[in-house]
């Protein structure tokens, strides 16, 4: 069986599906590579550290011609005319957006599966892209923060005087949450985060966090460890008793996304305004929207004094840990679906397993998962303040 990995197209892409230590791992189970020349270089891995046996350095279109393709973001048109008939596909596919893309790999004759179906269980942790990716983006957004800050984070003691530690707020605690308290504390900032969900005031003070507590109510507590939506009548508090703490802070890292949909708007124009000059926002939804209607996707602005970063990518941001992350991803659910390396791919055995049937999305010419955007988004949907990507249990 042929493993093809391409290089990813989208604009501001720079992870590979697959690091050279995964490959080195599938290669001692027999497995073959069509791997495209260049296809990591973004990521710091030279074509050189590909090599060896089995590996065959091309180009994209006998790449996508392989028997399993693995990739990060979902197939253009073009890519998917390339893949051949009854190949495995395994990627990100944003089935929530509806775009024809799960109907074109239908009608190729694609069995494709997607990262972001993968089911919240025990057994699926290490298959759990969002988490490994999340964890990454909380992590790398609070440098980002910390670089466009004008101040120390932590209590800085010295001859020439002493300055206070920087004053952080995170929304949201999934797992970028999660990691931006975490790397935040230790970078020596006094830590505050809220959760629409009363449960995550353990995890957010186990990381050093103050949890901060807001009657809104209701509770924001959905099925499965997920939020859910909060009615307006809620949200419109909530926004009224987050803005005056939100003006005191120096630092926001906001996580609130759902795919598919346009993002919470939990920072409001009014909030910035009373905001220090010199404070800094990095707002994680800004694929999205935002959370802060101040925020431009992929820029950063200065509004009303207050740096607002809109970055949409930032496990990309940390290219060789991120693509060695969801390589290890792949690497477990290509062990799940082809225990040993057969001459062609073939998941009729795996049907019922519950992590093929949540993920599989196109089977044998068929949308095998009609309602995909459902299930994506009820996995997904945060209230306000919770991240669109899974805790870790």
């Amino acid at each position: 069986m042929i493993i093809g990995i391409t290089k990813e197209i989208r604009a501001h892409e720079t992870r590979v599906a697959l690091a050279p230590e995964t490959v080195k791992k599938l290669q001692k189970k027999k497995f073959r590579f069509y791997i495209e020349k260049g296809c990591g270089l973004d990521s710091g891995f030279p074509d050189s550290s590909y090599e060896g046996e089995g590996v065959e350095l091309t180009d994209s279109a006998t790449a996508l011609s392989a028997d399993v393709v693995l990739k990060l973001h979902k197939p253009t048109p073009n890519e998917i005319a390339k893949m051949r008939k009854g190949s495995v596909l395994i990627s990100f596919l944003e089935p929530y957006l509806n775009d024809g893309t799960i109907e074109n790999l239908a009608q190729a004759g694609i069995e494709a599966m997607a990262m972001e179906l993968i089911p919240r269980i025990s057994r699926a942790q290490s298959m759990d892209a969002l988490s490994s990716q999340a964890g990454i983006a909380g992590y790398r957004a609070v440098l980002e923060a910390a670089c466009h800050y004008n101040r120390f984070f932590p209590l800085m003691m010295t001859a020439a005087g002493s300055s206070r530690p920087a004053k952080l707020m995170v929304l949201g605690a999934g797992v970028a949450g999660l990691q931006a308290i975490a790397t935040a504390k230790r970078l020596g900032a006094a830590v505050e985060a809220y959760d629409v969900r009363p449960e995550t005031k353990e995890q957010i003070a186990s990381l050093g966090g103050k949890p901060v507590e807001l009657d809104v109510g209701e509770s924001g507590s959905g099925v499965g460890g997920y939020a859910k939506e909060l009615s307006e009548e809620a949200k419109k508090r909530q926004q009224q008793l987050l803005s005056e703490r939100l003006k005191k802070q120096d630092l926001i890292i906001s996580t609130a996304n759902i795919p598919g949909r346009k993002a919470p708007v939990l920072i409001l124009e009014d909030t910035v305004k009373g905001m220090k000059p010199g404070s800094v926002i990095v707002d994680m939804a800004a694929a999205n929207g935002g959370n802060c209607p101040l925020t431009e996707a992929d820029r950063v602005v200065v509004k009303n004094g207050v740096t607002l970063i809109g970055y949409t990518n930032f496990p990309g941001m940390v290219p060789a840990d991120a693509s060695f992350f969801y390589g290890n991803n792949l690497f477990h659910l290509v062990n799940l679906l082809f225990p040993e390396n057969t001459e062609r791919p073939d998941l009729s055995s795996k049907l019922e397993d519950e992590i093929v049937a949540g993920a599989l999305v196109t089977y044998r010419g068929e949308v095998r998962t009609k309602n995909s955007s459902e299930k994506s988004q009820k996995g997904a949907s945060s209230a306000t303040a919770g991240s669109s990507v899974r805790r870790t249990p």
